[in-house]
């Protein structure tokens, strides 16, 4: 097993981990601590990712769940599994961008399968990416995501998703089959 995915904890998160979750999601995809790793947005969205509203509205919601994943006491990554009637839906994924490139977000991602399709019996999981994160979407491509060419609006002039840096983004449905 690759380096970053040894001594792994995984649980569900609570009120008490917000704080931590809000600075993780931040730092793996805004501004200049996000280009340590690969999955950094900074070049094309500014301002926030998340807020501890939405992430609190995530725990508290009772068909979702925020899988914290924790090392050596610390909280390296987490993402949201949203169950949705016969799939299950992915998002919120973060890892630490000091940590990213060594197989954490692999084992992270398979855990989430896992765990989806263990707790609800989903045939398929989705998630949405932006369409221009080519090389993030080549990653889920690589763990068997698809795309569909499903395309929704970006939230523009809606501050609590970010400050687009370009007028020509939207999300795009990726779909795997889990069963």
């Amino acid at each position: 097993m690759d380096t970053a995915a040894t001594g792994l904890s995984f649980r569900d998160a609570t009120d008490a981990d917000v704080d931590a979750l809000v600075a993780l999601v931040e730092s793996a995809y805004r501004g200049d601590a996000s280009r340590a790793g690969w999955t950094t947005e900074a070049d094309i969205l500014e301002g926030q990712r998340t807020d501890p509203e939405g992430v609190l509205q995530v725990i508290k919601s009772p068909d979702s769940r925020l899988l914290t994943v924790e090392q050596g006491g610390r909280i390296v990554a987490c993402c949201q599994l949203e169950h949705r009637g016969d799939h299950a839906y992915f998002g919120m994924f973060a890892v630490s961008p000091t940590l990213q490139g060594a197989g954490l977000g692999r084992t992270v991602i398979a855990e989430a399968e896992r765990r989806a399709l263990e707790a609800w019996g989903v045939s398929e999981m989705h998630m949405t990416v932006i369409s221009v994160r080519n090389d993030l979407i080549a990653w889920y491509e690589r763990r068997g995501y698809r795309r569909t060419g499903r395309m929704t609006p970006f939230p523009y002039g809606d501050e609590r998703f970010g400050i687009p840096q370009r007028d020509d983004l939207q999300f795009e449905l990726l779909v795997k089959k889990l069963a």
